[in-house]
């Protein structure tokens, strides 16, 4: 066996002991997770027994103990898929919170069996197939170090498990570790990743068919980024976050969906703009079939981005804000600010003396057509920075561009001064230094017929 197996089923040993095995205390009726530490194992080791939690819509609040010789006796029904929880690493055996919650998530969208396991996973799937289950029906969800526990499982059954979902896959260790030593597309038939950490305690790298990476990856809006004694708390939060996305996709508060991109760098500034290479249907997070995709062959670590807001349910409209300037003797700094109500979400262009045309991509929480005003304001330097910025065009649009007939929403011909802001709303506008014009949607690209300002 491969050093790297070694050292994964080392860690899947340590994550199961040390912080996840399972058991039901005596005279009570629903199965929990214990606190079990690493030393307490090795201390009651004869006392504890690998054990699984079962949940079904038959008992949403009160899991089953499950294991083979109880199959008969619980919910369980070899009739229908298999949602397998796989949960991380965590520290001093605390007990993850969040699994009853996923598992009640999936519950609510299809109607299937939900196990939390923590080790000997490929054992209880021999023992199911035993049973008549089949292994396109099993779905495993892991999550941190879980990811690649069901990728190593899924090696074993030589990719014939039916799906894989990796919630922020840990990194450190697996970056540079060889396919069959992490989570990698061939070990299922369809395998996802959602990246939140991938410069802390996940992987950076794509590992699935598709893999979402959540405001490029890494340094999640709404987790506190700043002083040493929150720096515990970030990490975790950011980690933490492909979790608190997947369940809020599950509840479909919202389409939480990806666009394809090399890199965040594009995505940022607007150079993708849509799904055609999924012929026009942007893959989504969720538990549509494959994501959505529905090419064949499945693309291979296909890089998707999205943005989210700071706090769930993550609900966010991406608005690409496309800006044109005459040419400026010195570089510019341009303040944009979408309003709606009480609302506002600024983005601030940095303008150099060599481009005219700038290109962002901003998360909002309001749809274009419910964004009331745009305010621009030039907050460069006094003495170094160009003091009026001619504006040719500043235009908004929403994406993907689900449609080639959608036009973009602009405001031409407009002079933007120091220390005078120009509010423009889309009916009128003012406080600018000479009236902007009005332009609907381009007839084509690059005419905007004008329409005078009232």
């Amino acid at each position: 066996m491969l050093w790297g197996h070694r050292w994964i089923l080392l860690c899947v040993l340590t994550a199961g002991f040390t912080s996840l095995s399972l058991g039901v205390e005596e005279n009570v009726k629903c199965a929990d997770l214990n606190n079990t530490t690493w030393q307490q194992y090795r201390q009651h080791r004869p006392k504890l027994q690998v054990q699984y939690l079962l949940l079904t819509r038959r008992n949403l609040d009160c899991a089953q103990e499950f294991s083979q010789e109880s199959l008969n006796n619980t919910h369980f029904n070899v009739s229908r898929p298999t949602k397998v929880i796989i949960h991380g690493y965590r520290v001093m055996g605390s007990k993850p919170s969040w699994v009853k919650e996923l598992a009640q998530a999936l519950l609510r969208v299809e109607d299937v069996n939900v196990l939390v396991v923590a080790v000997q996973v490929s054992i209880l799937i021999n023992q199911l197939q035993g049973h008549g289950c089949k292994l396109e029906s099993f779905h495993f969800i892991g999550v941190s170090l879980g990811a690649h526990v069901a990728g190593f499982v899924g090696t074993l059954f030589t990719g014939k498990i039916g799906r894989i979902t990796g919630l922020d896959p840990a990194g450190p260790m697996f970056k540079r570790a060889d396919v069959y030593d992490r989570l990698d597309p061939s070990d299922a038939q369809f395998v996802e990743a959602i990246h939140t950490d991938s410069d802390n305690f996940g992987i950076s790298i794509p590992v699935g068919h598709v893999d979402f990476f959540i405001n490029g990856g890494n340094d999640q809006t709404g987790c506190p980024h700043f002083g040493l004694a929150l720096m515990y708390s970030r990490l975790i939060c950011d980690h933490m976050r492909a979790l608190h996305v997947y369940i809020s996709a599950l509840n479909g508060s919202c389409p939480l969906v990806g666009i394809p991109c090399n890199s965040y760098d594009e995505f940022l500034t607007g150079q993708c703009l849509n799904c055609d290479v999924f012929k026009g249907k942007c893959p989504a997070i969720g538990l549509s079939k494959n994501s959505g995709v529905v090419l064949s062959p499945l693309p291979k670590e296909q890089k998707l981005f999205l943005l989210t807001s700071p706090s769930s349910p993550f609900c966010a409209h991406h608005i690409l804000l496309e800006l044109e300037v005459s040419p400026l003797e010195k570089r510019a700094e341009l303040g944009v600010t979408l309003r709606t109500g009480s609302v506002a979400v600024e983005q601030k262009l940095g303008l150099g003396t060599g481009a005219t045309l700038y290109r962002s991509v901003l998360a909002h929480p309001m749809a274009l057509c419910e964004i009331g005003t745009i305010e621009l304001r030039n907050t460069g330097s006094r003495f170094y920075r160009q003091g009026e910025v001619h504006v040719k065009s500043v235009c908004l649009s929403e994406l993907p561009s689900l449609s080639r007939r959608e036009k973009p929403l602009c405001v031409i011909k407009f002079n933007v001064r120091r220390g005078t802001p120009c509010h423009m709303t889309w009916s009128r506008c003012v406080a600018c230094s000479e009236a902007p014009q009005l332009a609907p949607p381009p007839s084509r690209p690059g005419s905007y017929p004008t329409l005078d300002a009232s």
